[in-house]
């Protein structure tokens, strides 16, 4: 697959404003990464890259250097079909990403492009398991995507790293509508729930997000 034309000239990061969906949970993120310092992250959907680079930001604030592994397929949900311009997002985020490389030259940034349920897979092949100290999950929306991405993500954090899983309380329809299948809430609850002597749910922060601390494999 062809990559898409680059983005104009810039030393800035270049977003669509219209399209800042990572913004308003920063109020749950920045006590989190004060807490916890995470050096290793896997991001699980990256889109135009608004939360890679807060992510890489974050992370240099605390270490002289860290990782970030990236992977989305660039081709979005169903919620992104006639409403987004993939081929733009996946532009403005290889940017995005040359523009924090230049910025922080120490912080290695892995760009994935694939399926996630293939990349995660991958990444356990190649020996990263319990390698992150930080898994972010943006991926799809359906339950049961949502749900492999979690105990995949489980296996690659590593014991006491966090998993953040954003759109907790997300819905496409309105409320007397749901349809489980299109929601993150319930795939995220049944991973909780089976994992329960082995995961920690962080208190006391905004819950659109929810926040998961791994205590054993």
């Amino acid at each position: 697959m062809s990559e898409p034309e680059k983005a104009p000239i810039s030393t800035d990061y270049l977003f669509r404003a219209d399209e800042d969906w990572f913004s308003h949970n920063l109020v749950g993120l920045e006590p989190l990464f004060q807490t916890f310092r995470p050096q290793r992250i896997l991001e699980i959907g990256s889109y135009q890259g608004r939360s890679t680079c807060y992510f890489i930001e974050k992370a240099m604030q605390f270490h002289q250097n860290m990782e970030i592994y990236c992977i989305d397929t660039w081709q979005g949900g169903a919620e992104h079909i006639g409403r987004h311009d993939m081929n733009e997002a996946e532009m403005l985020f290889n940017h995005n990403m040359t523009v924090a490389a230049a910025r922080f030259p120490s912080a290695q940034i892995q760009k994935i492009k694939g399926l996630s349920h293939d990349m995660l897979i991958q990444l356990l092949a190649q020996g990263k398991q319990g390698y992150f100290d930080f898994v972010y999950v943006d991926g799809s929306h359906e339950a049961p995507d949502v749900l492999l991405d979690a105990l995949l993500a489980h296996k690659l954090c590593k014991i006491s790293g966090i998993i953040a899983f954003d759109d907790y309380l997300w819905s496409p329809k309105p409320p007397t509508e749901e349809d489980h299948y299109l929601l993150v809430k319930p795939a995220v609850d049944h991973y909780v729930n089976t994992f329960q002597r082995k995961v920690h749910v962080l208190q006391k922060l905004p819950s659109y997000q929810l926040y998961v601390q791994k205590l054993a494999d």
